[in-house]
């Protein structure tokens, strides 16, 4: 997979996409390098990147190991350092030694989402075009389970008129309170809203948000993009129809990746 040049500052439409990659895993030992019908789980990311439309796809790995594998298939890659606190750091690392900076788009992709929907990366990158007030963009999903909504591990995200996010929270909101009150254990109207793990920013952005204090939200949340909104920015929301792929956090999610990819194949 050959690497397109890059774009130009700013330029409408063009996009990079930037995949941080960690080999240490505490449920999955050099989870970015597990193999997914024959290639590693990170480069099987790259070629779904890729096929958004994005200018570029690059790997912002922590260690050389990930850099000769995804060298190996045709990805660029990049060493970052190995001590960063989060992916946030390590993508302003990126954004520094690929000279992105400004308005220049990049869609933060997980390295641990090979089923990711090509259509949902290129349309967090749209937001940015759209949404001209807004430095981050995002996506989520309506939540149909109950166990999901009530869940905190499953992270909430409610709304403006314009679909900017009002705030992030692992509690279950809206909270219907009638129905509440009556007991019942439907999910509310509106639909509560599955915040998905897929970023677009600007790369100035970016650049600038490790420097940005921590909020006392986002500690009680343990949810870093409060920290977009406690300093006063904006962050649009794409609302996808469905759920995504699973992603890979576990040995058992692995062979779940594994088993879809056998049995119909991903184009």
């Amino acid at each position: 997979m050959g690497a397109p040049q890059a774009s130009e500052p700013g330029e409408r439409g063009r996009f990079t996409v930037l995949i941080p990659a960690r080999l240490a895993s505490t449920r999955l030992p050099d989870k970015p390098l597990a193999d997914i019908a024959g290639k590693p789980m990170v480069v099987r990311v790259a070629e779904r990147a890729a096929a958004s439309g994005a200018a570029r796809v690059v790997v912002a790995a922590d260690s050389p190991r990930i850099v000769d594998a995804c060298a190996a298939h045709g990805v660029q890659a990049i060493l970052t350092r190995d001590d960063h606190a989060s992916g946030s750091d390590r993508l302003a690392q990126a954004c520094e030694i690929l000279g992105l900076d400004g308005d220049d788009r990049v869609v933060n992709v997980q390295g641990d989402e090979p089923l990711i929907d090509p259509a949902l990366v290129r349309r967090c990158a749209e937001l940015l075009d759209e949404q001209p007030d807004c430095p981050v963009s995002t996506a989520a999903h309506p939540i149909t389970e109950w166990m999901d909504f009530e869940n905190p591990n499953v992270v909430k995200v409610v709304v403006d008129a314009a679909g900017r996010a009002l705030y992030f929270t692992r509690a279950p909101v809206p909270w219907d309170r009638d129905g509440r009150a009556r007991g019942e254990r439907q999910l509310p109207d509106p639909a509560p809203l599955r915040h998905l793990g897929l970023y677009g920013y600007r790369a100035g952005y970016l650049r600038r948000f490790p420097a940005l204090t921590p909020a006392p939200l986002e500690r009680c949340e343990a949810l870093e993009q409060l920290r977009v909104l406690w300093h006063g920015d904006r962050i649009v929301v794409h609302r996808a129809a469905r759920a995504p792929g699973p992603g890979v956090d576990t040995p058992e999610d692995l062979a779940r990746v594994r088993a879809i990819w056998a049995g119909r194949g991903v184009s």
